[in-house]
């Protein structure tokens, strides 16, 4: 499994690197990004897998986020993926829009023709990015988490409740969480999956809760000048279904912020410490 480095910048005595490979899941090249923190020769340490939302790439949090002080005041590797398969061979949405296949793959293993070939986003950051990290990076494969943002906070709840004995923390800024109810996973969901909503539930955080999931709790960040908040958003139906399952969410709204990198770099440094705390307890 070998990368090929981008590029390479020292911050807050640690390493913001950026890498290339070829992913057998996507037939693609793949960009990514890693943090490792300052640390002593040796030691392994715990990391926490970011997944950006529509539109984005690995670039948008690795150069807005500002999380590398308190990654290299904790101790935390960061690692950012990207959010679909690119390349001009790789098939996108008919109408050019921003919320379908390029820099849209909703974090699904597509069935439907003809994206079921590239879009392999669920296996490419549940599976085979992760052994990538991991042989190339100082990473302790038994204190992971997951965050994300958006579409990508839709990512990290689901991955988390998926696999809930491999992440130790998950948290998100303004996720979708229930596509199956809104416009964006409507579209997404159904072009990618097919027409069987049964099988949609698998990627929609409300309904794995309500079909029996479960994890230790969420952190969720909502601004609640989002424009996307009562269309998209819906953070109300994952209160309520938390709720009902007793799964601990802390869900905060946060008066006068937006959608924004402005919005997810103000509250970063909250939700790592409160990553940390459970990836070091």
């Amino acid at each position: 499994m070998t990368i090929q480095t981008v590029s390479t910048n020292k911050s807050y005595g640690g390493v913001q690197g950026v890498y290339r490979h070829a992913s057998a899941e996507t037939k693609t090249d793949m960009t990514f990004s890693v943090y490792v923190p300052p640390h002593a020769d040796g030691a392994k340490l715990p990391v926490v897998w970011y997944l950006s939302g529509l539109t984005c790439t690995h670039a948008n949090v690795t150069e807005k986020g500002e999380f590398r002080r308190a990654c290299a005041e904790l101790g935390l590797i960061f690692v950012a993926p990207d959010t679909s398969p690119r390349g001009a061979d790789v098939p996108g949405d008919a109408n050019n829009a921003y919320d379908f296949g390029l820099g849209a793959g909703f974090y699904v293993d597509a069935t439907q023709e003809p994206f079921a070939r590239n879009y392999r986003m669920w296996s490419y950051v549940t599976d085979e990015l992760p052994k990538l990290v991991a042989a190339n990076f100082p990473v302790d494969a038994k204190r992971q988490s997951v965050m994300g943002h958006s579409m990508g906070g839709h990512g990290a709840l689901t991955v988390a409740l998926r696999n809930p004995h491999r992440y130790r923390a998950a948290s998100a800024f303004a996720p979708i969480v229930a596509p199956s109810q809104v416009p964006w996973g409507t579209k997404a969901l159904g072009g990618y999956l097919g027409p069987d909503k049964d099988a949609w539930r698998a990627h929609d955080t409300v309904a794995l809760i309500e079909d029996g999931a479960k994890f230790s709790g969420f952190l969720v960040d909502q601004g609640e000048a989002d424009n996307f908040l009562k269309e998209q958003l819906r953070p109300e139906l994952l209160q309520a279904a938390c709720t009902k399952a007793n799964i601990p969410l802390t869900l905060r709204r946060q008066a006068g912020y937006d959608h924004s990198y402005y919005f997810i770099s103000t509250f970063m440094s909250d939700h790592l410490h409160w990553h940390a705390a459970r990836l070091t307890a």
